[in-house]
């Protein structure tokens, strides 16, 4: 008997991980996303804590790609303070 082992029964059944936690992307699935995202923040510096609008998309496209992998759990984009279409992105420059 193996003190530890799972039961011979039992399967591993991975989920995604909770809000706020953030796996190591290791494949670099999501690393152009990133990068584009990375850059933008670098040449367009947040003001009063708010990402410049030409960001947001970039971001929601980030953060699509990583719950598209399962590396997050899939959330409605509201939840994470990103708009739904690019209207309300449009709507925000104004």
């Amino acid at each position: 008997m193996a003190f530890g082992a799972p039961n011979a029964g039992s399967i591993f059944r991975p989920t995604p991980p909770d809000r706020g936690s953030f796996p190591l992307d290791h494949d670099g699935e999501c690393k152009k996303q990133m990068e584009s995202y990375l850059a933008c923040i670098k040449a367009n510096p947040m003001t009063k804590e708010r990402i410049k609008p030409e960001c947001r998309l970039l971001a929601k496209d980030y953060l699509n790609c990583r719950m598209e992998r399962g590396l997050m759990r899939k959330d409605d984009w509201k939840n994470l303070g990103l708009p739904s279409d690019t209207k309300e992105t449009s709507k925000s420059q104004d």
